[in-house]
């Protein structure tokens, strides 16, 4: 085990890990630096990991991750009540009051609508089907619009593509002077919720669908000093 050089542990690493994410790659530098540390503590004693340099640590160093601005409620609110377009506006609010990817909305038919909830086949999670909870009302607008604009079960809701739905939202965020992007919406639902007082795990199994936390509170805005002093004067008034 000593024979091993920094460079050989490189070459594997890039060999298992080929084609595969940045947090794989992260995660598989991770165990193999627990591995020779676990084998140097309990087995060798004068054992050099190899894993251990500052070439393979600056390689594998794990990214600070992104968050983004919080987008108010009341604007979220004027952006759709604003959108006229019936097509147009049931898109928005899937994504903004369902937190549906916008390439779930695009695969939506009028199969897929059962009272509150939606079905979601193909799911990127790579289950075979996940359900989606939205609003009364949202729900009660898409049955009828699905009842007007498709003849069959399998017919899409909304036959456009994924192009033409990001122009659509970037449109309807200029309305009120803002950049607007499709998991802006998605995200602005999970951060909307979390801030309501709803459980970080029914923001994360329920609204995202995640598979674990720690990729929620990715998605959960920033907040700012203004907004920690009113929930701290909130919660010992």
């Amino acid at each position: 085990m000593n024979e091993l050089s920094t460079n050989d542990l490189l070459s594997f690493l890039n060999r298992i890990t080929i084609g595969k994410k940045s947090s794989t790659k992260r995660v598989r530098y991770a165990h193999l630096l627990a591995f020779f540390n676990f084998c140097k503590n309990n087995l060798v004693s004068d054992l050099r990991n190899p894993c251990d340099s500052p070439m393979l640590r600056q390689l594998f160093r794990a990214t600070t991750p992104p968050y983004w601005d919080f987008i108010e409620k009341e604007t979220i609110d004027e952006i759709i009540f604003r959108t006229t377009i019936i097509r147009n506006r049931l898109i928005l609010e899937l994504m903004a009051r369902g937190g549906m990817r916008i390439g779930e909305v695009l695969k939506l038919t009028p199969k897929d609508i059962s009272d509150q909830k939606l079905i979601l086949r193909d799911s990127k999670s790579g289950r075979e089907s996940e359900i989606v909870f939205i609003p009364k009302r949202v729900a009660e607008r898409l049955k009828e619009y699905a009842r007007s604009a498709c003849k069959n079960a399998d017919d899409l809701l909304f036959p456009i593509s994924y192009e033409a739905a990001r122009v659509i939202v970037s449109k309807a965020g200029k309305m009120v002077e803002i950049k607007l992007r499709p998991h802006d919406l998605r995200r602005h639902a999970a951060t909307y919720a979390s801030r309501a007082g709803v459980p970080i795990e029914v923001v994360s199994k329920v609204i995202l669908r995640h598979s674990n936390l720690s990729t929620t509170q990715r998605y959960l805005g920033k907040i700012s000093e203004a907004e920690a002093v009113s929930w701290i004067d909130n919660l010992y008034r």
